[in-house]
Order: structure tokens, then C-alpha cells, then sequence
């Protein structure tokens, strides 16, 4: 297992730029740009689509909610499939997203947090990515913090090959709608849900407001939810990490919680487990932060 796992990392110095990813990025970017000169509404509900598979499917409720913190089960073949939805967010394969988000959990903004705004908002936010050791830690590390996916062929393949999906939609994009489909649907959608991902690590750990006393800086943000399906009720799910629902109020709008939702009554999501506030024991009422929640800015 750690020879498997030990192949799959990528070769840098700390606190250098990864020339690599970057220039994906870049490469994005203005992809990105140069889809606004490829304007149809077909493309961008193409795009549109293809954001709430990548971002929801795949971030929210495959990568996050059920990947890394287990808060439902479902067969094996709905996990692989929204496995494969996150690939095609381009935020690589799930065994280097899930470690880096349980490190993130464990050390949430003190020392050993791969993106905390305590080292700067534009590191929390796109940083990290680019250079540094945050990214891809050392093979003991991620041993320790995904020993359930290392054991899992899928995803010791999804993570090598995290791109190839990315690679088959972006061909089958350009062969149905030519190049308006292929700039909307892989480099636009993909430049939006990759600055709405980061907005959840530099955005809801610097503006907000909390509703629960927690060891760290996260915030609940109404607008970053809405970019992120419902990820930016942060503060709740830092109060309550493996909670499948994060949006705890009526009004907190969480689209990957209603999928989950909908999963389970299609019998295909079980052991979802749900934080009500109105269930909430003593102990866990004594981390409320107040009966409204208070303003944060740092």
C-alpha cells in the first residue's frame, strides 16, 4: 500500500512554484477568457450543468461529505461515480483532496494547516496550490489520514489518473457542440468551481458569521453557499464535521444536502447522519455562539 501510494506523488521542493500545476492553470484561466468570445446559451447550460455535476456530485457530496468525513454511506458503484464527478473538477484524485481536507480539519488554522488565511489570504485561496509542501505531503502522512482509500484499487487509480475524465468529457464537449461547448463546459465551468472551492478555504475562514464556538477562524457565508452548493456554511460544518447536512436553518440553503437527501430516498444513501440544532445535547448548546450569530472579520 505505500509503495502504491508512495508512486502516485509528484516530485517538488518546498516553497517553489509547481510549474506543473500552474501552468494548468494558467492554461485555464485563459481558456476561461477566451470562452466569453464563444458565447451560446447551449454552451453555457452546458457549462451550468457540468458545474452542479463537477461541484456538487462530485465536490460536495462525493470528495467532502462522503469521501472524507463518511456522513453517509451508499454501493460501492454511487461512490465510484461520484468519485469520478470530482475528478472532473480538476481539484485532483480523492486521495489527495481527502488527506489535505482531514489535515486541514485536525490543524484548522494553527501550524500544519495546508491553507489558512493566518498565512495569508491569497495563500488560503490559490497559493497553496501553486508552490509549497500543503499539496502533496509525504507518503507516511497520507497513509495516515486516508488508510480507507488506500485500500481501494478505484481510488489508487482515480488519483493517478484523476485527469482522465477531464480528458474524455473535454473530447466529448468539442465532438457535440465544438469549440463554444469545450470552452464553456471544461475551461469556464472549471476556472468558476475552482475559485468557488478555494472561496471555502480563504473566504469562510476571514468574513462571516459564527454560529458555534469552534478552534479556529470558520465562518457560515450565505454567498460563498451559493457558489458552492451549500459549502459555506462552514462554521457549522467545522462545529459538526461529519454532518451531512450543513445548512442547519431553513433559510441556509444547502443543494448537496438536498442531494443527499434525495439519494437516501432512493435508497441509495444510508447511515446519513444529520445535526438538528433543535436536538442539540447541553454540551453541544454551550458552543453556541449566541441566539444570533455573530459577525466575524479578520
Amino acid at each position: 500500500m505505500k509503495l502504491e501510494i508512495e508512486a502516485l506523488e509528484r516530485s517538488r521542493q518546498d516553497d517553489q512554484i509547481n510549474w506543473v500545476t500552474a501552468g494548468f492553470m494558467f492554461a485555464f484561466h485563459v481558456g476561461a477568457l477566451a470562452a466569453l468570445f464563444f458565447f451560446t446559451w447551449k454552451a453555457f447550460f452546458v457549462s451550468v450543468f457540468l458545474w452542479w455535476v463537477s461541484g456538487s456530485l462530485g465536490i460536495g457530496m462525493g470528495y467532502h461529505r462522503l469521501l472524507t468525513h463518511r456522513g453517509y454511506r451508499t454501493p460501492k458503484w454511487v461512490e465510484y461515480f461520484l468519485t469520478t464527478c470530482g475528478a472532473l473538477a480538476l481539484e485532483g484524485g480523492p486521495i489527495f483532496w481527502v488527506a489535505t481536507h482531514r489535515i486541514h480539519h485536525q490543524f484548522s488554522d494553527k501550524e500544519g494547516d495546508p491553507h489558512s488565511p493566518i498565512d495569508g489570504k491569497w495563500w488560503a485561496h490559490m497559493g497553496w496550490i501553486l508552490m509549497g509542501k500543503s499539496l502533496h505531503q509525504d507518503t507516511q502522512t497520507l497513509c495516515r489520514y486516508v488508510p480507507d482509500l488506500a485500500k481501494s484499487k478505484f481510488h489508487l487509480w482515480m488519483t493517478k489518473y484523476h485527469y482522465v475524465p477531464v480528458i474524455v468529457v473535454g473530447l466529448a464537449l468539442l465532438a457535440i457542440g465544438g469549440l463554444p461547448f469545450l470552452m464553456w463546459g471544461l475551461f469556464f465551468r472549471t476556472v468558476i468551481g475552482l475559485h468557488a472551492t478555494w472561496l471555502v478555504n480563504s473566504a469562510t475562514h476571514s468574513w462571516g458569521t459564527r454560529r458555534f464556538v469552534t478552534r479556529d477562524l470558520s465562518t457560515n457565508s450565505w454567498w460563498v453557499a451559493i457558489f458552492t452548493f451549500g459549502e459555506g456554511w462552514h462554521n457549522n460544518h467545522h462545529a459538526h464535521p461529519v454532518s451531512a447536512r450543513h445548512g442547519l436553518k431553513w433559510y441556509e440553503v444547502d443543494l448537496n444536502w438536498y442531494g443527499i437527501w434525495a439519494l437516501k430516498k432512493l435508497g441509495l444513501a444510508r447511515h446519513v447522519y444529520r445535526v438538528k440544532l433543535s436536538e442539540l445535547n447541553e454540551h453541544d448548546r454551550e458552543k453556541l455562539v449566541a441566539p444570533e450569530p455573530e459577525p466575524v472579520s479578520v
